[in-house]
């Protein structure tokens, strides 16, 4: 099954599991042998598999302010509580404490995610079950209004390192959400647009060369300022979205996710690359070759959409191979599998090792 932009839904299976490794371990399995409609049972079925296999290991607790009347010393005392008490001629002492509670930002992140998932009518009734089972045991966890979660304000830890992947899937969820004005509920807007999947779609590949080509050394680094002179301070910061290295040899890959991969240009609306793009890779490639040795390569890896004509060329810039390629997603898994590695082979040879 594809969605509305050509994507095999099980290819964007794949792509999770490798931009989240955990995806591997052999509790979704089930996940992975399953054939879904649309993007949101995949999200369903992983959601549920995920909160299951977390409900065994104990749901995430951490320490939560609380007050209330209490008969003993608990915490903190609040003068000015206690001193109201008593003036009610209540006899209990207002305390300020700490309390462990499953009821933080985590927790209420996936209940709300699941309640939302459920209320979608493209979700299988099977994968419905399987939230509502796991949602019983989120019964004194508060529910969040999305739009005030500070995604980039979670921090991880050692406690609840294995939330890491179900709270990006409800951020691909709850991000993906659009208010109804007419009941004041939420509704979900599809998933594939080009932020989404421009993200999923650099992760994806990154993680796949560091999976499979080791030797490569993947990385998303940065790229320093060759300068003869002048204040770096206000220059922008270079960052990769791949790097690969072997031996003397590199290669930066700046993967683009666009639903048009081409631009049209001129009267005749002839299609042509995007500017922008081209001189991003150049720059990134001519700043890394400091000695103009020629043995760093620039490569534009774009998504192919359901366009037919699709960018596939090679330049030398500047004594520099600088290349365009495209990414069929819309093909089985071991074919886009075998394009990745085609272009670590073309680029650095029979050297490389690909681990299975």
């Amino acid at each position: 099954m594809t969605n509305d932009k050509g994507i095999l839904i099980k290819n964007i299976y794949y792509m999770l599991t490798y931009a989240f490794q955990v995806l591997k371990q052999s509790n979704y399995d089930e996940v992975a042998s399953e054939e879904f409609e649309n993007i949101q049972d995949l999200f369903a079925a992983i959601l549920a598999k995920g909160i299951s296999q977390q409900l065994k290991q104990g749901l995430y607790r951490e320490y939560i302010s609380k007050c209330d009347n209490l008969s003993v010393m608990r915490g903190k005392l609040d003068i000015h509580g206690t001193i109201n008490n008593k003036l009610q001629r209540k006899h209990k002492l207002y305390c300020e404490y700490d309390e462990l509670s499953e009821n933080n930002v985590f927790n209420q992140i996936l209940k709300t995610t699941a309640i939302i998932l459920l209320r979608e009518s493209s979700v299988s009734i099977e994968r419905r079950i399987a939230l509502k089972k796991v949602i019983l045991f989120f019964d004194g966890v508060d529910m969040v209004n999305p739009a005030s979660i500070k995604w980039n304000m979670l921090r991880y830890q050692r406690n609840n390192q294995s939330y890491k992947m179900l709270l990006n899937i409800c951020f691909f969820v709850l991000d993906g959400l659009l208010l109804s004005t007419e009941k004041g509920e939420y509704k979900m807007s599809t998933f594939l647009d080009e932020q989404h999947m421009s993200r999923l779609y650099e992760k994806f590949v990154l993680e796949y060369y560091r999976y499979h080509h080791p030797d490569l050394r993947a990385a998303a680094s940065q790229v320093a300022w060759n300068l003869d002179d002048g204040v770096i301070d206000f220059l922008p910061i270079m960052q990769t979205d791949i790097t690969l290295r072997h031996g003397d040899k590199i290669l930066i890959i700046d993967t683009k996710y666009y639903t048009h991969t081409m631009q049209v240009q001129g009267r005749y609306d002839s299609r042509t690359l995007h500017s922008k793009n081209l001189y991003q890779i150049f720059t990134y490639v001519k700043n890394q070759d400091v000695d103009n040795t020629g043995n760093v390569a620039g490569m534009l890896l774009y998504a192919k959409m359901e366009e037919t004509i699709t960018p596939d060329c090679d330049f030398m810039m500047g004594g520099n191979k600088i290349s365009v390629k495209t990414l069929d997603l819309n093909i089985t898994f071991n074919n886009i599998a075998a394009q990745l590695d085609r272009i670590a082979e073309s680029n650095f040879g029979e050297v490389i090792k690909k681990d299975a």
